[in-house]
């Protein structure tokens, strides 16, 4: 049966555009269209669509407001056309803690000069996601909403500007609770003197590693590195938005940087991020035969080489299977894995290929990998 989408723009160009792409490929059906939030609601109500392509800036009712009604009236998967820019990134961040399941760059020069890798990322995408578990993990608790009404366009949206040279208590992060399905019943943790926590994810990561990174104490004392995919105009706003929420700090890593206890460094997107023994950072061009910048494998690989036993990696909710590899090599110097449970990820991909290779030391339940990082560790 077809994956039927609805899709969301202001801009007439852009939903014939998409409408055409996705038309072409028959395990795709576009039902219908709309131009503002508002019709958006209206259309995913009557139509129910398996699939949602939303805009963010639109009249009348901007994207990440209809995405917020839409998760609560009735929860479908959504991904976001954004623009590649700073604020563009911080924007796409909201809308994934609204609900959002993904992203996709908006950029018209591609459509025009290589429609085929345009047309075959966006079926992909809508294909893989329209079997994510947007629909099963509904809020347990939503937030009123009053009734949809015109909203400004994105000037309205939070920005998250730099950090405070003193760091205030972190916020609260903001997104519902949930109700997952019961995680696996792994054990608790022991305890070991780890050199470094690892964590790598894709599809669903950024939501789930603030949740994760919430839990954790400002004396956590591993040092953290991140690798999440994301385009490079993304990962300096998203360590920036982790590190306002988080009692731990976190930025976007840099070449000669050097691990701490308390400190996550992102991947920078575009880029590779290797570890060396001495604890410093190596950043390296994105190599184009790789299919993920940054790789998650590649870092995980780097960690086996340098710390041997002394490290705990933890894969999150992805497509495909990047860690694995890197996993393999972790396990077999004696380092731990821990796995994030299906019922619980957004897309159970890259979690899979680790239980399925029998890598996995533990797999946890999402809302359980932050406290068992602190069991763990302290």
């Amino acid at each position: 049966m077809a994956v039927k989408v609805l899709v969301v723009d202001d801009s007439g160009f852009f939903r014939r555009r998409v409408s055409e792409i996705l038309s072409a490929d028959p395990n795709i059906q576009v039902v219908g269209t709309a131009t503002n939030g508002k019709e958006a609601i209206d259309q995913a109500l009557a139509l129910k669509p398996d699939v949602i392509t939303m805009d963010y800036e639109m009249p009348m009712m901007d994207g990440i407001t209809a995405v917020r009604h839409i998760m609560q009236r009735c929860p479908t998967p959504v991904l976001m056309f954004s623009s590649l820019t700073h604020e563009g990134a911080r924007v796409t961040l909201d809308a994934l803690d609204a609900g959002a399941v993904d992203f996709l760059p908006k950029n018209f020069e591609d459509i025009s000069r290589n429609p085929e890798k345009v047309k075959q990322l966006l079926c992909e995408k809508i294909l893989s996601i329209s079997r994510s578990n947007r629909r099963a993990n509904t809020y347990s608790t939503p937030a009123p909403v009053a009734a949809p009404s015109p909203t400004p366009a994105p000037s309205s949206v939070s920005s998250y500007g730099s950090s405070a040279p003193a760091r205030p208590a972190p916020a609260p992060a903001p997104i519902p609770a949930r109700t997952y399905a019961p995680a696996s019943s792994s054990p608790t943790p022991k305890r070991k003197a780890y050199k470094l926590v690892a964590i790598g994810t894709s599809t669903g990561g950024p939501v789930a590693l603030q949740r994760v990174l919430t839990q954790l104490p400002a004396n956590f004392p591993a040092p953290i590195v991140l690798i999440q995919h994301m385009p490079a105009a993304f990962t300096k706003a998203f360590a920036e938005r982790l590190d306002k929420l988080c009692r731990i700090s976190v930025k976007e890593a840099e070449d000669g940087d050097i691990l701490r206890p308390g400190l996550a460094l992102l991947a920078p997107g575009g880029k590779q991020m290797m570890i060396d023994g001495r604890g410093a950072v190596k950043i390296l061009p994105g190599d184009e035969r790789l299919n993920y910048k940054p790789c998650v494998d590649i870092t995980f690989g780097s960690a086996a080489k340098s710390y041997g036993d002394k490290v705990l990696a933890v894969v999150l909710t992805g497509m495909g299977a990047d860690g694995r590899e890197g996993a393999r090599l972790l396990k077999q110097g004696g380092s731990s894995i821990w796995a994030q449970d299906e019922a619980s990820c957004v897309i159970y991909g890259m979690p899979m290929a680790i239980v399925k290779a029998e890598l996995a030391d533990a797999v946890y339940g999402l809302d359980d990998i932050g406290k068992h990082l602190v069991e763990a560790c302290i």
